[in-house]
């Protein structure tokens, strides 16, 4: 089904970012619209962080029992291959976008295959942002520990590889990923002694009107929900695995109950023992790309950044559209629906009310979901003066708060260039959150980055510098 059609690309009329829910639903909608489309993705098979699903080399039988409304994939492969065979799409794998140049056309420069040992520029006129998002991460001693992987990680593992972590895993963070991923754990044959979520779920009490008018999450939560009732995994509200036990691996973590502000209470401490700890405080949009191209901004609910947009899904720049989790993370129901509705806007087609309707009950959820899991202001406390914050550079807490109390540093910025908190390979995703946290920064925050992601300085290098060729003029 991958196509590469060659050098140099004719224009498209559209590229699509990602090929997750967001981007398949409109690429292919656009594709049915008569549009000539070009759909670029980092991975070698379509489906995103979502619908992630084993090699063939793996001969599983039923993947779709690890995961919900897998019938919407299928459905959107089905069209993916038909309008790719149609000569509609050109669907690209293995192409990492990292930046893009916006003139008369759009240019998006990609590194090609699986060691981004090769080059692409892909033209179009229009482009749309589909590009999913990241697990939030809040480190707590312990937590570099071999066995102790994200809850997004543990659903990856299983629904890519067809293995679990461990065969005790307590799931832990906040967000409904946690219950969807003690579920895919348990249906695998998996262990989960708890659930450990940081909130009380009250703050879905405040929303009656959305949940109501979104009783298919109603239902699937219920589905969730009976299913580790039935396997005996207990929920523990408002708690906290505050310390991973172990030394060559995680052995056992300690959980606290937490006071509203997420601060532990001084002995509600209980002791699980386990051998994996599946952990996650919901998701970040991955946005670098569009900061990187200056598209404004705006914060979440939940005190994360995403793109913003207007009721048609374009971004602040001409062309640019976003769609899905890059503008808050709301589910593959929502991200399939305004997938669909910036195709419809981008092919000069009439909205239907339903898929309007649909897209705005969705959004309305996913504003409630990030209202409802915002971390609280005293999860600080877990951490010891010895906790690493940034994995890869091993930066700890007591560092990055010298950094803050005795040199002054007041944004994430400064305690980045005093202490290297963020300048590892993962580039500030895993800590950028709690480093920010720590330096006090009010508000939520959006790194602008000159690159959305590694690329070979050759290829770095065969880019002409912008405004060269006025530089180079003698009369300038």
């Amino acid at each position: 089904m991958p196509t590469s059609p060659s050098e140099p690309y004719e224009p498209f009329d559209l590229a699509v970012v990602g090929a997750g829910p967001a981007g398949l639903a409109a690429a292919v909608t656009a594709a049915e619209f008569g549009l000539r489309c070009a759909l670029l993705d980092a991975g070698p098979r379509p489906g995103g962080q979502y619908y992630r699903h084993p090699a063939p080399g793996l001969r599983a039988a039923h993947p779709e029992k690890l995961h919900h409304g897998w019938g919407a994939f299928t459905a959107l492969s089905a069209r993916l291959e038909r309008q790719t065979g149609l000569g509609r799409i050109s669907y690209l794998t293995e192409h990492q976008v990292w930046t893009a140049e916006h003139g008369e056309l759009w240019r998006l420069h990609a590194t090609t295959g699986p060691g981004a040992e090769g080059k692409a520029v892909v033209p179009a006129r229009a482009v749309l942002l589909a590009t999913g998002a990241y697990e939030r991460q809040l480190p707590f001693p312990g937590w570099t520990l071999p066995g102790v992987v994200t809850a997004g990680g543990a659903q990856a593992m299983l629904k890519a590889g067809l293995v679990l972590p461990g065969k005790r895993i307590v799931v832990a963070g906040s967000g409904p990923l946690l219950l969807a991923a003690a579920s895919s754990l348990v249906t695998a044959g998996g262990h989960v002694p708890a659930v450990v979520e940081a909130t009380d779920y009250l703050g879905y009490a405040k929303g009656v009107g959305t949940l109501l008018a979104n009783p298919a999450k109603l239902v699937e939560g219920a589905e969730h929900g009976t299913k580790l009732l039935r396997h005996g995994v207990r929920l523990r509200r408002s708690s906290a695995v505050v310390e991973a036990h172990g030394t060559d691996r995680v052995t056992g973590v300690t959980i606290a109950r937490l006071d509203r502000e997420w601060r532990p209470v001084p002995g509600t401490e209980r002791y699980v023992e386990c051998d994996a700890l599946a952990v996650g405080h919901g998701l970040v949009p991955q946005i670098e790309l569009a900061t990187e191209l200056g598209a404004a901004t705006r914060e979440l609910p939940d005190g994360t950044v995403g793109l913003r947009v207007d009721p048609e899904l374009r971004t602040s720049l001409p062309s640019l559209w976003a769609a899905g989790e890059t503008c808050g993370v709301g589910g593959a129901d929502l991200a399939i629906a305004e997938g669909e509705l910036a195709a419809h806007v981008i092919a000069g087609r009439d909205v239907p009310g339903a898929l309007r309707a649909k897209q705005q009950r969705r959004r309305a959820f996913a504003r409630l979901m990030a209202r409802s899991h915002r971390p609280g202001p005293g999860w600080p406390e877990w951490l010891t003066p010895e906790t690493d914050v940034c994995r890869c550079e091993e930066v700890p807490a007591g560092r990055i708060r010298e950094a803050v109390e005795d040199l002054g540093a007041g944004d994430a910025r400064t305690v980045k260039l005093l202490t290297r908190a963020g300048m590892g390979w993962c580039q500030g995703r895993m800590c950028g959150p709690a480093v920010a946290c720590l330096a006090g920064e009010a508000g939520a925050r959006a790194d602008s980055r000159p690159l959305a992601c590694p690329v070979p300085l050759g290829q770095l290098a065969a880019v002409p510098a912008a405004g060269a060729a006025d530089a180079a003029d003698p009369t300038d």
